[in-house]
């Protein structure tokens, strides 16, 4: 467990005052175990308090002097920051930092916000809220928890750009204690830190998903957080104290001195026993504890998260997810929009290769062009390709910017997304096809040695894979997709989190058919999914043949470890076991003995 103590006056004389407030308790989810005790400092929406002022003609050029000297100060503070962790945490967590750099360049909030400035002469508070709000808007319609993700991130640059613009008033919000825990609405990596010597003990916030950045450097740093507490901001004010049991998923506000007590003792208990070590990851290959080794390519949806792939030394990108330009605007992208971010992509990359897959989007997106209403059940309707053949213009612009942005010398591979049976992934290759054709006739350099393969993740499609190998060139396997519907469990709901935690001995069969059904076929097979990376369920899926797998960077460290922690021929020797079991709670024993042993690994020095 890891214990966090505030040694600030005001903690330590919360600890023994009695609260003039009834105690209360809010249950979460815990993000990172441990305990926390200390005062509360809040932290609001930055967006919500800026100018929204305009500017006269003469005034504009200061504005935009005043933002890139904003956008350099965010710079120096974020490697500034960088600088701070190193030693601290996992060089490969200090990299999700390079996700916010990434975003302080980007051409597309750069120009946004100097339009704003230049057209519409907002102040530059105001530009940057309403950029920032627009994106963080068009994500939180999406039913789609990366992409909310990706507007955290983007939300966390454009405050830090905005504290930088000036500094404090005496209007601004009341600075913290010395050592606090931060309050806030949402995860937020921009509030995690303090430069200035103050520390955050513990962190308790209403929203916030398990693997968003600021969740994994919450865990890397070893501060105790709980999130999905509900009615956090209106029921706990600044300066009252509390106790962030994340242990439990539990925060106490104003508990009895008892109940204080209690906890200052096991939190004294927990200073003698914790070490404070961090371990060090290697560069060596990813390979089982009895020397397998298993292939890691990224998982991507934007180019800060090919960047990060890259500096780790991942070999390719094995799945892109081409969602996010369909997303930021109320139109279809041009097509040499497409263009353009495609060869950004292959540019970053520098030869090693990439997997894009074909948009898959439904209903619930709210995109007008390929739904004119959200439909009763989105997840099982028009989505993925069934969606990309009904509109088949929008399916051939993304074949042509794929295809023009992959040039000879590129290694390039398009997946068919949401596939039921082979007469959808025919139409697919009849359009790749003619676009192909199309692009020769024209004189473009496009290659001709695009890879077409099938995403495996609905029922139908894992059960009929044989019909597909013969008309692929790979398979995607969506281990958390599949779970999903074959499970009729929705992932991303609290509620259902156990489904999900423990491998499901039904979702294994079929993953297991489905392994060697390629491997009959001598065909590559990559599975993704957050899910497939748990320690629960990993062990099983090296013991089901699977030897290539994709993830998201943030999460490839804790990948490394836990392969390190497999025994590849006990997990061999343990799946006919799980695979002749009826039901989850038959195969917790075997599930539970790979996480002790990962346990065991992960208190190692």
């Amino acid at each position: 467990m890891t214990e966090n103590t505030s040694t600030s006056e005001t903690a330590e004389e919360a600890l023994t005052t009695p609260s003039a407030k009834r105690g209360f308790e809010l249950r979460g989810t815990t993000i990172t175990p441990g305990l926390a005790l200390g005062v509360v400092h809040r932290k609001g929406y930055d967006l919500e308090r800026a100018n929204q002022g305009r500017i006269p003609l003469d005034e504009i050029e200061q504005e935009l002097n005043r933002f890139h000297a904003s956008l350099r100060s965010s710079k120096v503070q974020l490697d500034g920051l960088k600088e701070s962790l190193r030693g601290r945490v996992p060089a490969e967590h200090i990299q999700v930092l390079d996700t916010h750099i990434a975003y302080l360049r980007d051409s597309v909030f750069l120009s946004d916000v100097e339009n704003l400035i230049l057209n519409e002469q907002m102040c530059l508070e105001a530009a940057i809220a309403k950029v920032i709000s627009d994106f963080d808007r068009i994500f939180r319609l999406v039913e789609n928890e990366l992409l909310r993700e990706r507007a955290v991130d983007l939300r966390d640059v454009g405050i830090r750009v905005l504290r930088n613009l000036d500094p404090p008033g005496e209007d601004d919000e009341a600075q913290p204690p010395k050592d606090y825990i931060l309050v806030a609405r949402e995860l937020s990596i921009v509030d995690m830190f303090q430069l200035d010597g103050r520390e955050v003990l513990g962190i308790a916030t209403e929203e916030g998903g398990l693997t968003s950045h600021a969740a994994i450097l919450a865990r890397s740093m070893g501060v105790p957080t709980v999130t999905g507490l509900e009615g956090l901001c209106e029921r706990v004010s600044e300066g009252e104290f509390v106790i962030v049991d994340a242990t439990e998923g539990v925060l106490r506000v104003n508990p009895d001195d008892v109940v204080r007590a209690q906890y200052r003792e096991a939190r004294a208990e927990g200073d003698s026993a914790d070490s404070g070590v961090i371990p060090v990851f290697s560069e060596e290959a990813f390979r089982t504890s009895d020397g397998t080794t298993i292939a890691v390519h990224a998982s991507c949806g934007n180019l800060p998260e090919v960047e990060q792939a890259i500096a780790m030394g991942l070999p390719g990108v094995g799945l892109y997810r081409t969602e996010l330009l369909y997303l930021i605007d109320k139109d279809q992208p041009s097509l040499e929009s497409l263009v353009a971010h495609y060869s950004a992509v292959l540019e970053e990359l520098g030869g090693r290769s990439v997997t894009f897959r074909l948009l898959d989007v439904d209903s619930s997106y709210g995109i007008h062009y390929l739904h004119d209403a959200r439909e009763p059940n989105p997840a099982l309707g028009r989505a993925g390709v069934r969606v990309l053949i009904e509109r088949g213009i929008v399916m051939r612009r993304q074949l042509e910017a794929i295809m023009r942005a992959a040039i000879d010398g590129t290694q390039v591979r398009i997946a068919v997304p949401f596939l039921t049976d082979v007469s959808e992934l025919r139409r697919v290759k009849e359009a790749l096809f003619d676009v192909r054709s199309e692009l020769q006739r024209a004189g473009h350099r496009s290659s001709l040695d695009v890879q077409l393969g099938a995403v495996i993740e609905t029922p139908a499609a894992a059960l009929g894979v044989e019909s597909l190998l013969p008309e692929t060139d790979f398979l995607l396997l969506g281990y958390d997709s599949l779970a999903h519907y074959l499970l009729a469990a929705d992932r991303e709901t609290h509620e259902m989190g156990e489904v999900f935690t423990t491998p499901h001995p039904i979702v294994l069969r079929v993953v297991r058919d489905v392994v060697q059904a390629a491997q009959q076929a001598d065909q590559p097979l990559q599975v993704f999914g957050a899910g497939a990376l748990q320690p629960s369920v990993l062990p099983l899926l090296v013991g089901a043949g699977v030897t290539d797998l994709c993830a998201s960077p943030v999460l490839v460290a804790e990948v490394k470890k836990v392969l390190a922690a497999i025994d590849g021929e006990v997990a061999r020797d343990a799946l006919p076991r799980v695979l002749q079991a009826a039901c989850q709670a038959d195969i917790l024993p075997t599930v539970d003995s790979f996480l002790r042993s990962y346990d065991g690994l992960s208190s190692d020095p």
